[in-house]
This record gives structure tokens, C-alpha cells and sequence, in this order.
């Protein structure tokens, strides 16, 4: 994997390796990527004490058992993590952060600390000059904590040096006065950005940062001591740079103009300056700015600076063109990037010391240079690129075929090629550039000097004329799209002036004056055409504010008129009045929304997981951030996971968002919200399914999931809920609303938000539709429309009629108005024929557990007559309306039943896969017993369908069984969490009574039986009659005259249930011995 990149990005990745870091080898590899941390980050004082810290806990570890080390482990553990070892890598990280003015007191405080314990064991010589060396060290180092540091000084040097402590202390005041001069200098600067920390002001503090590193740089020209004015001014840096400025390109480009700059002035002075690796540096600019490609250009020009190798420089070309971030900001970086690489070539083939083949080499790249740019290009704006309008690569490639292929042919060529683009061709500058290279070739060749000219022909000399050049800037005067005719025109008749014939100039006069009529009458109709355009804007204003005009035509005259009242005022005082209890409504409905589930707003995606990460991983790690209600895990191309993770609430999310960036295992994961990524769509076809839906967004962009409702209770439901991978895809699918599927479908794709859900429609919905039942059997729709048509405009009247057409007794009636249909329950209890009605409003019911498909042309029941009557037949297979009616056991025979159906498939997707193996009567979903009942037209159909059925993936994972009605019937519906539960506890086995772990099992309660008291005895056998007095006293407790019952205790029932397991023995034992 690649490495991480900034301060915070290391340190969770290596906070992530140490937490499992449980054996030796793991611990070196949290020390190895320590050392990688620090090389790409040498300023971080975070990333250097966190070292330090696990480097220092290795040497204490591996001294004794207590940490749990294997006794192996521990001998090599002592050999690597020596003492000195851990002292060193204190005193480097020392080293490479001590001028950070600001907050090196929290690692040299650290560092100090293990020293005086050490100290404090062994109390040696050595140790304490060491020590006194340190602070004397630290002392003459401007920082923040200067006062306590000498404090801690004078502690030291009372306890352990007292007798020199007026001698020390005297020479370390005096050597530190440039220190707190230079920290004193600098305290106003850092007061500002402690005040804008505390306040929270991030855009204040970067702008004092921004100040105070310009003032910092500017140090080193005025200083008298130029190596600390360096030294604090890299300090700044390496804050600034692994901090606010991590990602800022602009103050690395400043960086390492400074850094250059004191380049130049060592190399000009005498003094010793501490300039760091300026090829390292630039290393690790653009690794935290891949997307620079200035930053590109500069560090391949200063390797080619120093002298390193073609193929050093080439793997910067290809690190720069291996990121994904080039190009980030379109083609301006990839340009600037490939004009030093292009730089470089040419200036490698033009070294005299150059090898033979540093041409060719050089013009094999320029070409693939060029190639590579025009089709970076192209995929990343399709046709709309042009090119490059400054030409860059061209012109080095053509100064190559010139002065060292000499190709001029070749070179002349790649002119003309451009000379065909518009974007090139419309510049003035590209064609001046054009003729002076031919001017330039011009002037290159020599001319013939033989001591004997030949005699011309005819006895005229010839003249040689640039006349290549002139067509140039003849070919540039013909553009009508020119940006700059004038300028090329002037230097045209220069040039004819300057070297062409007189017949030449002449022609040349010519062509420059008609081409000035036609620019100026052209000049004069683009105005022409502007002022109208003006004209009619200014028109359209005036016409779309009448009253500014009224009001420029009163002022002249008249009196000053009064402000009138507009309709709008009237109001104005009502409004506020009304504000503070439409605030109030605005905060019950957020409250009450905050109460439903919002999947969309408490929902985030991970991305770039690792392959094996698992669920119970991921929630591991989301764990502490709030409750996870459900998650969805989906593998990638690139062999990495993505999740979507709900959240129980949106204050969950933002804790969750913390994780952007860090590490899950090995792997930096991305975590963004989740809203604005989900779907809600409908009106699609019935049939359709996650492949459907899948390829009817396909060109969107990805889509990460889909969701289908339950069908359980309402079998009617038809959308979905689509996930996309991230918005812009979202937003694209959201274009396709309204679109025409099918041509018949309008799809409705919006998006998901539990705030605006629609309300439902229809007559019930509406309150439009009364209910009325005792319906006359006899009566029928018109009668129904005469009565109640009283009460206003019927729509519709539908009476429920059994499946051979009888009236069952119950209507359903449709008003056009809520009103009409309150006004008819005046009907209730009226008399209707021979019936009393009972007239309600229909009540709204989403309960519809099943769904049934039926083919008319073998329905079973037969429609009734026109009249309302119903033949009926005698026997069972007397044909009926030119048919026969199936007699049960026909229905059972071609009948069979489907089992395993997700309860998230419809009717109609069930009939897609049915209707295959043959032509169906009826259907019928059931999702309560995750199933569905087909009805075939006749029996061979079903054995043939069982067969082809049986092991049919109907969804992933999810594949059909067939068999019997019966055997559907008795499965049971399917139980889905879509919830995580936590804290179900254990669970127990079948048969196995609850908290049977934690009670003992239960005594053998022995009750008589009614009419059978005792074992059969025989005659004269009289059992002896046992009276203790409780059942008189039970009696007179009852009565409420004998003794009061004491209330037995807590202790009382423990007595009894410790005692009950002897005393039931004793009774056992007792029964058997009268036995």
C-alpha cells in the first residue's frame, strides 16, 4: 500500500498497527514504520514523541515479565531496545524539532524527565555533567517555556552541582541573551496566534501564520546572526508545513523559493548555513501537493540540477504521472510538469559530454511527450480540448529538430499542424513566434561565397528573399478571426520594407488595405450589433418595471406625492404576530420528524476497507461512535469493501465522520456522509428487478445498493430504495424523473427524504367514499345512484357480489366532494327496500396480505347473465356457459405451491418466472407464508414446472422449493432484522426452560384428583381421619371471625424452598414404606 501522507494520517496508521501489535515482530514493524513516519514528516513533534514514547516502552517492557513478553522475546527484546539506543533516538528527535519556538518544550520536558530518573538511581559524575551540558544546550535555544526551563536548571544545579551552581548559572544567563532576544522578537506574533487558537478562528490564525512566516523569511537579510535566523525560520516551516499548511501549495512553493534562495547565498558567502536536503524536500512537497505541478517542475529541475542520472529524473516523471491527482486541476498541472520533463530532454541532448544516442532518446520522448499530454487531455475533456494555447511542448520539440536533429523539414511541419487549430491559429503571438523561427532558419543558412560567381541568365542577379517567412504572415492577415490584425499587419509591411522585392511590397500594400476595410466595416457591424442588443435589453427592463418609469414621468411636475399604502402592508403586522407560532409548528414537525427513522441522514459510506474486513469488524470500530442499526457490505473491483453503516441518530454520524482518513487495518478508508446518496423510486415496471434497475441506471454512475419494501402486509407496494456510490451519480439519476419506461411507465425518481413523503390519494384517503351495508340482495348500482344521488354528485357505485355474481349485501360508494360524502350518512338506519342500511366512511386499510393474478379465459367462475342471474347446475361436470366446471380434484391436481419467495417480490415478477413452464389460471402470492399458489391449466404443467422450479435462484442467494398447498401453508413468514440488536444475551436450546442455568429445577407438586382421593381399597377398610384444626381456622379466616394469618417473610420462603427437597423425600419414603 501506499504510504500515508500528512502528520494526523501517520499517526492513526501507526496507532492502528501498535494496537495489534501483540508478538516481537510486529513491534519492529511499528518501529520501521516509525522511522518511515519521521523520513516523511522530519518536523512533526507529534509523530517524534509518539517514536520516542513506544521506542522508550519497548526498553521497559522487555526488562521484566510484567508486560507479559515470552522469556525469548525478552532476551532479544533486550538486545535491540538497549538503553543507549532509546537516549539516542531521544536526543535525534530533539535535534529535528528544538527550534520550533512554540511547543518544543512538551518533547525536550519529556526527554529531560527520563533523565533525571536515570540520574536519580545511579547519581554519577557523568550523568550530571551530561544533564548540565543539556540545559546549557537548551538555554541558548529561543522558546516559549525559556523561564521554566531555567527554573529546572537551578533545581538540578542545587541538588546534584551546588557548589558551582553561581558559576553555571552566571555563564548560561550571559550565553543566552540572543536567545531571548530573538524569542522576544517574536512573542507579538505568537500572542496573535494564540488569541485566534483560543477563539476558534481558523481563517484568523492562517492569515497571522501566513504573516508571521513571511516576516520569518525575511530574517535572514537583516539578522547579524544568520544561522539562528535560519535555523528559527526552518522551525516555522516545519510547523506550519505539518500542520495548518500540510496541504497548502502555495507556502510550499514559498518553502522552497526560500530554500533555493539560501542555496544561492552559500554558495556566494562564507558561512556555514543549515540548509536541509533541498531533493528531500521537494520529495515531500509533492507528496503532500501531488496535484502541483509547478512543485513537479521544480523538483526535476533541481535534480537535474545536481547531477542525477536520466533514469533518477525519469522516475520523477513517472511518480508525477502515477498519481491520481495531476490533474486536479485540469491541464495546467500536467503541462507545467511535462515542460520540465520536456526541458530536460532537450537540454540533455544539447550537452556536448551528451552521449551518441542522447538525440534520439531525447526525441523518442519529446513525441510521447506530445502524445501523452493531447490524450490526458482528451480523457479528461473529452472533445471540448483544444490543446495547450501557449504551445509549450511544440516549441520545445521544434528547437530540438532545429539546432540538434537539424530537421528543419520535420520542424516546419509540426508548424503547420498547428497552424490547422483554431485555438493557435486565431493568436496573433503564435504567428509572429512562426515567422520569426523562419526568420531565424532564414538567416542560419550561409550564403555562397565563391571567389568566381556565376554570370545569371539573362544578366540579372537573384535576390535572396525570406520568403517563407512572408507567407507566413500572409497566411496570419487572411484569419478574419485574428485577435490582434494590427500587429501583424505592421510587422508585414516592415517585412516586405525590410527584404522582399518591390513587386512583393507592392502586393503586400495592397493586401494590408483591403484587409483594414474589411476589419474596420467589420468592427462597424459588431458595434452596430451590440448597440441593438443593448437597445433591446434596455427596452425589455423598461417594459418589466413600469412604475420606475410613471415615476420618472411624474417627478417633473407637480407636488411631492405621499407614500400610498400597498396591499402588502396591511399585512405586515399580522405576519409578525403569526411568526413566533410559525416558528413554533416549524419546531414541533422537526421534532416530531426527528422521532421517524431517517435512514438517508444517519447513514454514512466507508470505502477502500479491506477485502477480509467482516461485519463484526466494522461495527468493532464504529463502535464507540454511536449505535449501529444496520450495515450493508459490498466488494469491489479493486479488491477492497464499501460499506453503508446506519446509525441510530445524525449526532452518531458526526462522531462517525472522525474516521475519515484513518486507518482500518492497513488500509486509509474514506468515511462521507450518507445524505444525498439514496433514491426513492416508483412507476417502474412490476416485473422489474435489482438487474433492471441496475442497468436502468447504468449510465448514472455506480449503484451501490438496492433496497425492495416488505410485501408482508401489503402486497401492493411497488418501489424501491436505490443507494448510489456517491452524489453526482445520485443527482444524474435524478434527471431521468418523469421519464417514459416502456412507453407506458412515467418514472418517479427522487430524492429519499422521510420529511416530504407524499400523502396518500384516492377516494378512502380522501374521505370521499361511504360504505353501506344490509343492501337490499335484489337491488342493484342504479338503484343505489337514485338514493344516495340525492346527497350529491356519485362517481362510482360498486357492489360486492360473490364469485357466482350474488349480492353479497355491501356497496361501496364514491362522492366527488368529503362533504357529499358526510351529508349521505344521513342514509344510516334508514329503511331501503327490505333492509335498514348501516351507511359509514370507508375506512383506509394498508393490511392486504395477499395478491391474486387470474387468467379470464379459464376462470373457474363463471361470469353472471345479463340479468343478474346465475345458472346453476345439478351436477358437479355439467358443462356451464360452453364450458365445464373443474371439479376440486382437478384444482388439486394442477395445483402446486412455490416455497422461499423473499417477501419482496411481487406478484407480477412471480408470474415472469411461473408463466414459462406453462400457462397459469390463477396465482397467488403469499408472502405471510413466504410462498405462492399456482393454479396451471392443466396437470402435466406441474410436474414439469416443479422440476424446472426446484433450486430456481429467484434473488441471490434465495433458491425456490416446490411442493404442496399444505406444505406452504404451514411455513411461517420471513423474519428480517434490518435492525442490529445488541444484548440479546445467550440463547437457549430447544426444550431447554429459561433460566434453567440459574434456578434449580422445579418440585413435583402432588394434587388430588376430583373423585378419585386415594389408592382402591377394600371393603371395611376405614383410613384413619387427621385433624390438626387448620381448616376450621381456614374456614373462620375466610369468615372473618377466627385469628388474623401471619404474613410470612423473606427468610420464611427461603426456610420453605431449602426444606422442600427433605420434607418431599420424607413423604416419598413414608408412602413406600405403608405401601
Amino acid at each position: 500500500m501506499a504510504n500515508p501522507v500528512g502528520e494526523d494520517n501517520w499517526l492513526a496508521y501507526v496507532d492502528e498497527e501498535s494496537r495489534h501489535a501483540t508478538d516481537l515482530e510486529a513491534r519492529i514493524k511499528v518501529v520501521e514504520l516509525f522511522k518511515k513516519a519521521v523520513s516523511s514528516e522530519p518536523g512533526s513533534l507529534k509523530i517524534w514523541l509518539a517514536y520516542c514514547e513506544w521506542f522508550w516502552s519497548l526498553f521497559t517492557d522487555c526488562q521484566s515479565s510484567e508486560a507479559g513478553w515470552p522469556e525469548e522475546e525478552q532476551l532479544f527484546g533486550r538486545d535491540l531496545f538497549t538503553f543507549d539506543s532509546a537516549l539516542s533516538l531521544w536526543s535525534e528527535g530533539y535535534e529535528a524539532i528544538r527550534y520550533r519556538i512554540n511547543d518544543s518544550h512538551e518533547f525536550w520536558n519529556r526527554w529531560v524527565s527520563i533523565e533525571l530518573e536515570q540520574l536519580a538511581r545511579t547519581r554519577n559524575p557523568v550523568g550530571v555533567r551530561r544533564i548540565s551540558h543539556l540545559f546549557r544546550d537548551r538555554l541558548q535555544v529561543p522558546h516559549s517555556t525559556w523561564d521554566n526551563t531555567s527554573q529546572m536548571f537551578s533545581s538540578f544545579l542545587s541538588t546534584y552541582n551546588n557548589a558551582a551552581y553561581e558559576s553555571e548559572f552566571k555563564e548560561v544567563t550571559a550565553s543566552a541573551q540572543e536567545a531571548k532576544a530573538a524569542y522576544d522578537a517574536r512573542e507579538p506574533y505568537e500572542l496573535k496566534l494564540n488569541r485566534a487558537i483560543k477563539s476558534g478562528d481558523e481563517e484568523t490564525y492562517k492569515a497571522m501564520m501566513k504573516e508571521y512566516l513571511a516576516w520569518e523569511m525575511s530574517q535572514v537579510k537583516k539578522s547579524r546572526n544568520p544561522v539562528l535566523a535560519v535555523s528559527l525560520c526552518l522551525g516555522l516551516l516545519a510547523r506550519v508545513l505539518s500542520d495548518v499548511f500540510a496541504f497548502e501549495e502555495e507556502v510550499w512553493t514559498d518553502a522552497a523559493i526560500y530554500l533555493t534562495g539560501l542555496q544561492h547565498q552559500a554558495r556566494q558567502s562564507q558561512v556555514q548555513l543549515p540548509i536541509p536536503n533541498i531533493l528531500e524536500f521537494f520529495q515531500r512537497a509533492t507528496s503532500h501537493c501531488p496535484w502541483s505541478g509547478p512543485l513537479w517542475s521544480r523538483y526535476i529541475l533541481t535534480a537535474e540540477e545536481v547531477g542525477w542520472s536520466f533514469h533518477n529524473v525519469e522516475s520523477i516523471k513517472h511518480a508525477a504521472t502515477n498519481t491520481k491527482a495531476l490533474d486536479k486541476n485540469g491541464m495546467a498541472g500536467v503541462l507545467d510538469m511535462y515542460t520540465a520533463w520536456c526541458g530536460f530532454l532537450k537540454r540533455t541532448a544539447m550537452d556536448p559530454n551528451a552521449p551518441d544516442d542522447a538525440a534520439d532518446v531525447a526525441e523518442v520522448g519529446l513525441l510521447a511527450a506530445l502524445e501523452d499530454v493531447d490524450l490526458w487531455g482528451r480523457r479528461l475533456y473529452k472533445d471540448a480540448y483544444r490543446g495547450d494555447p501557449n504551445y509549450r511542448l511544440q516549441r520545445i520539440l521544434i528547437q530540438h529538430l532545429t539546432e540538434v536533429k537539424g530537421e528543419i523539414d520535420e520542424a516546419r511541419c509540426h508548424w503547420d499542424r498547428m497552424a490547422s487549430q483554431d485555438l493557435l491559429a486565431d493568436s496573433y503571438d503564435f504567428w509572429l513566434n512562426y515567422y520569426l523561427w523562419e526568420m531565424m532558419v532564414y538567416s542560419s543558412r550561409p550564403r555562397n561565397r565563391s571567389p568566381t560567381p556565376a554570370t545569371p541568365v539573362g544578366g540579372t542577379k537573384i535576390i535572396r528573399v525570406p520568403g517563407l517567412a512572408t507567407n507566413v504572415l500572409q497566411r496570419a492577415i487572411a484569419r478574419q478571426t485574428l485577435d490582434w490584425p494590427e500587429r501583424v499587419m505592421d510587422v508585414y509591411l516592415q517585412h516586405c520594407n525590410d527584404y522582399e522585392r518591390p513587386e512583393t511590397l507592392h502586393h503586400g500594400l495592397d493586401i494590408v488595405h483591403q484587409a483594414r476595410q474589411e476589419l474596420t466595416k467589420r468592427r462597424e457591424q459588431d458595434a452596430a450589433a451590440a448597440y441593438a442588443a443593448q437597445m433591446q435589453q434596455a427596452q425589455q427592463q423598461a417594459a418589466s418595471d413600469p412604475a420606475a418609469e410613471n415615476a420618472a414621468q411624474d417627478s417633473p411636475s407637480g407636488p411631492k406625492r405621499k407614500r400610498e399604502a400597498t396591499p402588502g402592508d396591511a399585512s405586515q403586522g399580522v405576519s409578525k404576530r403569526v411568526k413566533s407560532v410559525e416558528a413554533d409548528a416549524v419546531d414541533n414537525a422537526t421534532q416530531e420528524q426527528n422521532l421517524k427513522r431517517d435512514r438517508e441522514n444517519t447513514s454514512i459510506m466507508v470505502t477502500n476497507l479491506p477485502a477480509d474486513a467482516t461485519q463484526t469488524a466494522i461495527r468493532k470500530y464504529f463502535r464507540e461512535y454511536g449505535h449501529i442499526n444496520n450495515l450493508e457490505i459490498r466488494q469491489e473491483p479493486d479488491k477492497s469493501n464499501s460499506t453503508l453503516i446506519e446509525f441510530r441518530s445524525a449526532e452518531d454520524v458526526q462522531s462517525a465522520l472522525l474516521r475519515d482518513q484513518k486507518y482500518f487495518g492497513q488500509n486509509q478508508i474514506s468515511v462521507r456522509p450518507g445524505t444525498g446518496l439514496t433514491l426513492f423510486v416508483s412507476n417502474y415496471p412490476a416485473t422489474a428487478d435489482e438487474a433492471y434497475l441496475r442497468n436502468l441506471f447504468k449510465d448514472c454512475g455506480d449503484v451501490f445498493s438496492i433496497r425492495f419494501p416488505s410485501l408482508k402486509f401489503n402486497t401492493h407496494r411497488r418501489f424501491c430504495y436505490v443507494s448510489f456510490r456517491d452524489q453526482e451519480a445520485a443527482h444524474k439519476a435524478t434527471l431521468l424523473h418523469g421519464t417514459t419506461i416502456e412507453s407506458k411507465f412515467k418514472l418517479q425518481c427522487k430524492y429519499s427524504d422521510p420529511s416530504h413523503k407524499k400523502d396518500r390519494e384516492g377516494a378512502v384517503a380522501e374521505g370521499r367514499e361511504v360504505r353501506v351495508r344490509r343492501v337490499d340482495p335484489f337491488a342493484n348500482e342504479d338503484d343505489l345512484r337514485d338514493v344516495f344521488g340525492k346527497y350529491g354528485k356519485v362517481g362510482s357505485v360498486r357492489i360486492v357480489r360473490n364469485m357466482g355474481g350474488r349480492n353479497l349485501g355491501i356497496a361501496y360508494i364514491v362522492f366527488e366532494t368529503k362533504e357529499e360524502a358526510e351529508n349521505a350518512l344521513e342514509l344510516d338506519k334508514t329503511k331501503f327496500k327490505s333492509q335498514i342500511l348501516q351507511v359509514e366512511l370507508s375506512k383506509e386499510t394498508n393490511f392486504k396480505p395477499s395478491a391474486t393474478s387470474k387468467n379470464d379465459r379459464f376462470s373457474a367462475s363463471p361470469a353472471p347473465s345479463g340479468d343478474g342471474d346465475v345458472a346453476m347446475t345439478d351436477e358437479p361436470g355439467e358443462p356451464r356457459n360452453g364450458g365445464q366446471k373443474p371439479t376440486p380434484r382437478e384444482i388439486r391436481e394442477r395445483t402446486m405451491a412455490i416455497m422461499n419467495v423473499p417477501d419482496t417480490v411481487n406478484i407480477a415478477r412471480v408470474r415472469a418466472v411461473v408463466e414459462k413452464h406453462g400457462e397459469i389460471v390463477k396465482l397467488v402470492l403469499r408472502p405471510d407464508h413466504q410462498g405462492a399458489i399456482v393454479e396451471f391449466a392443466d396437470a402435466a404443467t406441474v410436474g414439469r414446472a416443479g422440476l424446472a422450479l426446484d433450486g430456481y435462484e429467484i434473488v441471490p442467494g434465495r433458491q425456490l422449493r416446490t411442493g404442496t398447498v399444505n406444505e406452504l401453508l404451514k411455513e411461517k413468514s420471513e423474519k428480517r432484522e434490518d435492525k442490529i440488536i445488541v444484548g440479546k444475551g445467550k440463547t437457549t436450546t430447544k426444550g431447554e426452560p429459561k433460566g434453567a442455568s440459574l434456578m434449580l429445577p422445579p418440585q413435583a407438586i402432588r394434587r388430588p384428583v376430583l373423585g378419585r382421593g386415594g389408592a382402591k381399597r377394600g371393603l371395611g377398610f376405614v383410613a384413619a381421619k387427621k385433624d390438626d384444626g387448620n381448616s376450621n381456622n381456614h374456614a373462620a379466616a375466610s369468615n372473618g371471625t377466627g385469628p388474623a394469618v401471619k404474613t410470612k417473610s423473606n427468610a420464611d420462603f427461603k426456610a420453605m424452598f431449602l426444606n422442600s427437597g427433605n420434607q418431599d423425600g420424607a413423604v416419598n419414603h413414608h408412602t413406600n414404606g405403608s405401601a
